[in-house]
């Protein structure tokens, strides 16, 4: 949290000047209605009339200021959310493969949507409010001192009492903090999965269980907030009752003094509103530090700042010259075991399918490729160096994965090669040609310019498999993983993309597939079946 006030603090310091003078300007009319009210006491109407017109132009003054004020805080916090949502999107990137799956895309998008929400609820509006509230607790003391001492002092005990008494409950807000981040993390998960599987739910007759799981997640989000806002109000409760004995304390002061003509009689009726300001300065700034409290667990999923050392992806990965090499390979999952002593050699250009049941490791293996589980006994080598050697982020230089359920942006079919990249059209229309997608663009009006809608929903499940292929071609990846990328096609759209990947002698393929037909086998250079011995074509 602090972190971002340092960074932000010309925007902060001179939205809180404003808003310090702006209160100064509030505290100097409570002086000026002070000297009208005594005015008016005396019958001076020409007095009156001169100090009435003082407090207009005043008040036009303090409003004015406070629309600027308010025009330069919205601004710091718009930055500040920025911000925050710019250090989340480097801390996901930040973590492993294994790491960044470990949680529901729900939950992040939880973090830049409503956690990013309750940082300016709970810590940046509330730092603003406290700034300007700290300024207006200084000049009504400045103003009281003005007028006597013993309205100083009245002032003072209500600060001390203010300031111990919340420290009490801060731990306490903490904890309900907390609490509220992740019930809110957690609900946002499960409500993504039951929307998810509405479809199946509604088909089966199970209107009834979507209903109650939707209830239930309700009320866990809710419950927790629920308990925060009850302990806070029925703090402030207290505080209240502390801040009105306080404001009973100095009318008693100041009626006193005005008896024994110590100050205007004017002053009783601005005292009463500069001790309210002292109090209630005081309670709202407790307040908002429990809000500041609670609001650090929503902080805690920042592990990078921009401009912080991330780990490096090292230098570019030459592209493969030689050959993958796998040497005695094992993985496991927890006590399952799921590759065992498994030795495999792809060469630059080949061709390869990868067959086997399912669960017998065939995705597993292009995981490891790709650096995606680290942990894993014997070697992978890449033209005899051990891929150890090299990030993730170095390995995918050189491989794609090509998936059964291919993502893509919703944007056109271009943006969704190229990713904003600059490529010619020369490496543009190589790319279009060897993935097979040059001739479905000619049958589509805007050709590259077309949209793919969400999830690329305006496209077949063959032209999403071939726009992929060809973002994987255009981006210099000479190794191309396919898992099970063909087996939702009909056939005629497999036979099509995977006659484009075969024919293409620069990429080297790999092919993951639960069965292949004789056929089929003898297109590839070879086949290994991981529950058997590899078999040479």
């Amino acid at each position: 949290m602090n972190y971002y006030f340092r960074k932000n603090w010309k925007r902060i310091a001179l939205a809180c000047s404003l808003g310090l003078t702006c209160e100064g300007v509030y505290v100097l009319l409570q002086l000026i209605m002070m000297q009208s009210f005594d005015a008016a006491i005396g019958l001076d109407f020409r007095r009156f009339l001169l100090w009435t017109a003082a407090e207009i132009g005043g008040y036009i003054l303090y409003l004015t200021l406070a629309a600027l004020e308010g025009v330069l805080e919205a601004r710091a916090i718009r930055a500040m959310n920025n911000q925050v949502r710019h250090d989340l999107y480097i801390s996901l990137l930040d973590k492993t493969h294994t790491a960044y799956h470990s949680r529901d895309t729900g939950e992040y998008i939880s973090w830049l949507t409503t956690n990013v929400k309750q940082m300016e609820n709970l810590a940046w509006t509330p730092f603003f409010s406290c700034v300007n509230q700290a300024g207006l607790i200084v000049w009504c003391i400045l103003a009281l001192i003005s007028l006597h001492w013993l309205m100083l002092a009245a002032g003072l005990v209500s600060a001390a009492v203010m300031l111990v008494v919340p420290k009490l409950f801060q731990k306490r807000m903490e904890r309900l903090g907390e609490a509220c981040a992740a019930a809110e993390a957690e609900g946002v998960s499960k409500l993504k999965d039951l929307l998810s599987g509405f479809d199946v739910l509604r088909s089966f007759g199970h209107a009834d269980r979507f209903l109650d799981q939707g209830d239930s997640v309700s009320g866990r989000i809710e419950t927790p907030n629920c308990r925060r806002s009850s302990a806070q109000n029925g703090i402030s409760c207290f505080m209240g009752f502390f801040s009105v004995s306080l404001q009973i304390l100095q009318q008693v002061v100041t009626v006193a003094l005005a008896f024994q003509g110590k100050i205007i009689l004017g002053a009783m009726v601005s005292a009463s509103n500069l001790t309210a300001g002292i109090v209630n300065g005081l309670r709202t700034i407790a307040n908002h530090r429990m809000s500041l409290a609670s609001a650090k667990p929503y902080f805690k999923n920042i592990t990078v700042h921009a401009g912080e050392a991330r780990e490096s992806t090292g230098a570019v990965m030459a592209p493969v010259q030689d050959a993958i090499t796998i040497e005695n390979l094992s993985f496991h999952y927890g006590s399952k075991s799921i590759l065992e002593d498994l030795s495999l050699q792809f060469k630059k250009g080949g061709k390869y399918a990868i067959t086997g049941p399912s669960g017998c490791g065939k995705s597993t293996l292009l995981k490891l490729l790709l650096g995606w589980l680290p942990d894993y006994g014997g070697t992978i080598r890449f033209d005899g160096r051990d891929a150890r050697d090299f990030t993730p982020e170095q390995l995918q230089q050189q491989m794609s994965c090509i998936e059964q359920n291919v993502f893509l942006f919703n944007a056109t079919i271009r943006e969704n090669i190229t990713l904003g990249g600059s490529f010619s059209e020369e490496r543009l229309g190589k790319a279009l040609r060897d993935s097979a997608l040059a001739g479905d663009l000619a049958s589509m009006p805007d050709g590259l310019d077309t949209a793919v809608g969400e999830e690329g929903g305006n496209l077949s499940g063959g032209q999403r498999q071939r726009v992929a292929i060809a973002r994987a071609l255009i981006h210099g990846r000479s190794v191309l993983l396919v898992d099970e990328g063909t087996s939702a096609l009909d056939q005629e759209n497999a036979d099509i993309v995977e006659k484009s990947l075969l024919a293409n002698p620069d990429l080297t393929l790999i092919l993951v597939s639960h069965h292949l037909t004789p056929e089929r086998k003898a297109q590839f250079t070879q086949v290994f079946d991981l529950q058997g011995a590899a078999a040479g074509v």
